[in-house]
């Protein structure tokens, strides 16, 4: 039966499609439980004999505990903020679907959905309904387990713990002396049918499973999984894109990826590294091997050399030869042209790659910093000071008192009687405080040489003819008391080691700079910026400034509630701060959102209150709190706090700001029904109607046009504009803050209303 896109008004619903939004929250799972990682793994490598994995299909991917497994992910990725959701029965039989997947009678195409474009001219986008994401996931699951294991180590995307933060720390701790590179650029093609024959054949070279390849096959044929090369729609988490396509992806070009390790062993072989220059310090000799880097995220290719442009160009022309003739791709060689590091940035996975002097990316401090430290050093020291003298001072008046009450007791006849005796404990701590006493004192150099003046200068035994009339042991005792004067309070010791300090201070600092100019004029570092003309083009772009660059309001957002609109911009601000925590300039991506988007919020709320912005900041704070419905207030947008505290930290692999910034829910104003949860397996009746409004709809433009459009942003595909969703409150609200994208979301379900 084909579940095409039917929709229903609103007040004309059978009463079975009315009784199914009415039902209730699906119980747990009884019967078989979800394959844990470790057993799928164990049960996909006993399947490997003769070279090969056989009957993947039957024994693995059609089994129940593997369809629970792939819903269990589904399940989790739907609800981020649960750390171990408890998995719930999926609508649909379990059992008869690992019964339909082991007959072969399971159809692809009558699991999908077609989306009619809001243009004319405008392409159809086929979906899968909730069902076939489950076979799809079941699917990616196995191919992992075969093929991660043997993906290179520079690939990138679509892998545990192999994402765009990753890629960029190789970048920048790995990748040294770099002088030429270029960026692969695929022209934009569908995934067509010539590249499916490659990949059936690139499949057959590892498994021998007749039905899992046909699968493969149907879910090509049927645009349940949809590649496009060159494009901007991969790792976004756009509702046209799947998990599976990432894998698949991976192992398309692993052909590439093996290509390329063979040259880079090649080179290397060719240009071996000396041993024991690098551990030598003293060595003059600075060798420079020729080395090749690369880096594939998905299907950005980057490769950098630090040999000559000729070199590089040789490299080039065997790579794009290999992809137009093994591979069948189209290469747009003018875009696909080889840049200098050093003179020339270049734009990979959304952020701008420089190289540059060491220096650069670890400046010395400058005078006025110099003088900033210093003087905080000595506001330091003075607030030690006073805090010495006040403890001093306190110590002073407790004795006091203490002496005073024991001399008046003692005056009027008092006996004092310890039952234990304290001399010893006394006496230690007014040792410590004498040892403390004198240690500081002999830390001044002008209470030394006072002290020195007084006891030896105008001293009667100095004199010779009265040393000739006093006694041999009290010259000798005086000449002592001299040697240890000298020794201890002479000025002149207490210069002399203030001067090798500073001699010392003076030597680091040049044996620092000498290192450092030598790593400028021998070395370069990889820098890694944000793109800021582009950021500022996709704030203007979404509105949040005026042509001026100042914040101005978005209207749009207005018809939502305030903790909506907060959450609306707390996605974008968060997205943008995740994205870029790894760039050297994220201070001006800080500055971005907590001015830009925090007064564009202000202005929101304040025009939807017909009120002022100092009125709006004085009721929410700068913080942007709200009240929920329970009377807690909560933070959404990142507090100030939070956001000088951010910085490269975590290695993740965050979705760029585009899933969020070009997506606006617009609540609406109706409670005549209740619809269930669209999001993954989610049984909540009390949900909300939304309608999705897409910002290249709302500004009518073109995002293929990239005069028009921010150049490497995606958008979700223009078949969603205007569609209805109900959600949930905690979906509606993870999707406004984007931790959830329209891809844990049963897109099939929505409707036109």
């Amino acid at each position: 039966m084909l579940l095409g896109l039917k929709t229903w008004p609103l007040r004309s619903r059978p009463s079975s499609l009315r009784f199914l939004y009415f039902s209730t929250p699906a119980p747990l799972l009884q019967g078989p439980s979800p394959i844990t990682p470790s057993d799928l793994e164990s049960l996909v490598l006993r399947q490997y004999r003769d070279g090969k994995f056989h009957n993947l299909f039957p024994s693995i991917v059609a089994t129940p505990s593997v369809l629970l497994a792939a819903a269990g992910r589904l399940l989790s990725r739907a609800n981020p903020s649960i750390p171990t959701p408890s998995v719930v029965a999926p609508p649909f039989s379990v059992d008869a679907l690992a019964d339909e997947l082991g007959c072969g009678s399971f159809d692809p195409a009558a699991h999908c959905a077609t989306l009619l474009p809001s243009r004319k001219r405008g392409e159809a986008l086929t979906l899968p309904n909730l069902k076939l994401k489950v076979v799809v996931e079941a699917v990616r699951m196995v191919l992992e387990v075969v093929y991660e294991k043997r993906f290179a180590t520079f690939a990138y995307g679509g892998r545990e713990s192999m994402g765009r933060h990753t890629a960029v720390r190789y970048l920048k701790t790995t990748v040294q002396n770099p002088t030429w590179w270029f960026s692969v650029a695929l022209r934009r093609e569908p995934f067509g049918t010539r590249h499916l024959r490659r990949l059936v054949a690139i499949l057959e070279e590892k498994i021998e499973d007749p039905a899992l390849v046909a699968l493969v096959e149907r879910l090509f044929v049927s645009q349940t999984i949809s590649i496009e090369f060159g494009g901007v729609q991969l790792g976004r988490g756009f509702p046209q894109e799947s998990d599976l396509s990432a894998i698949i992806l991976n192992i398309y070009l692993d052909a590439l990826d093996r290509e390329i390790k063979d040259l880079r062993a090649e080179i290397h072989k060719k240009n071996p590294r000396l041993g024991g220059l690098e551990e030598n310090e003293t060595s003059r000799v600075f060798h420079k091997p020729i080395r090749v880097y690369v880096v594939r995220y998905l299907d950005e290719i980057l490769l950098t050399t630090s040999g000559s442009k000729l070199f590089t160009m040789n490299i080039k022309d065997r790579i794009l030869k290999f992809l137009e003739d093994n591979l069948e791709l189209k290469v747009d060689k003018l875009k696909t042209s080889i840049h200098s590091a050093v003179s020339e940035k270049m734009n990979f996975l959304g952020m701008e790659l420089q190289a540059v002097p060491p220096s650069v990316l670890h400046p010395p401090m400058s005078q006025k910093a110099i003088r900033a430290k210093k003087k905080y050093l000595k506001r330091k020291a003075a607030k030690t000071q006073e805090l010495k003298n006040a403890r001093e001072t306190r110590r002073k008046k407790l004795g006091l008192k203490i002496l005073n009450h024991l001399f008046k007791k003692l005056k009027r006849g008092h006996e004092f009687e310890f039952d234990f005796r304290i001399e010893s404990e006394v006496r230690e701590v007014f040792a410590n405080w004498a040892h403390e006493v004198v240690a500081e004192y002999f830390k001044s150099r002008e209470d030394c040489w006072h002290w020195h003046r007084m006891l030896s200068t105008g001293d009667f035994l100095s004199l010779k003819r009265i040393r000739d009339q006093l006694p041999d042991e009290l010259v000798d005792s005086y000449d002592h008391f001299q040697e240890k004067l000298d020794k201890y309070l002479m000025p002149t010791g207490a210069s002399r080691d203030v001067e090798e300090e500073e001699r010392l201070a003076e030597e680091e600092e040049e044996r620092k700079y000498a290192k450092r100019t030598v790593e400028d004029l021998t070395e370069l570092r990889m820098r890694v910026n944000a793109p800021m003309e582009l950021v500022r083009k996709a704030v203007k772009l979404a509105g949040f400034t005026n042509p001026m660059g100042r914040p101005r309001p978005i209207k749009l957002l207005i018809c939502l509630d305030d903790a909506d609109i907060i959450k609306w911009y707390a996605g974008v601000g968060r997205r943008w701060l995740e994205f870029f925590c790894c760039c050297r300039n994220f201070l001006v991506v800080k500055t971005v959102v907590t001015y830009h988007l925090r007064f564009s919020c202000f202005l929101t709320l304040a025009e939807k209150h017909e009120t002022t912005k100092r009125q709006a900041i004085s009721h929410y704070t700068k913080d942007l709190k709200v009240t929920d419905v329970n009377g807690m207030e909560a933070v959404h947008f990142p507090t100030e706090r939070e956001v000088k505290m951010m910085g490269d930290q975590n290695l993740s692999d965050p979705k760029p700001v585009d899933g969020a910034l070009t997506l606006i829910l617009a609540r609406l104003a109706t409670n005549e029904f209740s619809f269930p949860c669209l999001a993954h397996f989610c049984g909540q009746v009390d949900t909300v109607l939304y309608r999705i409004r897409l910002l290249q709809n709302r500004l009518n433009v073109d995002p293929l046009n990239e005069s028009k459009w921010v150049p490497g942003m995606g958008a979700i595909h223009e078949s969603l504009n205007k569609k209805c969703l109900p959600l949930c409150s905690k979906h509606a609200s993870d999707l406004l803050l984007g931790k959830i994208s329209l891809q844990d979301i049963d897109c099939t379900s929505f409707m036109d209303m």
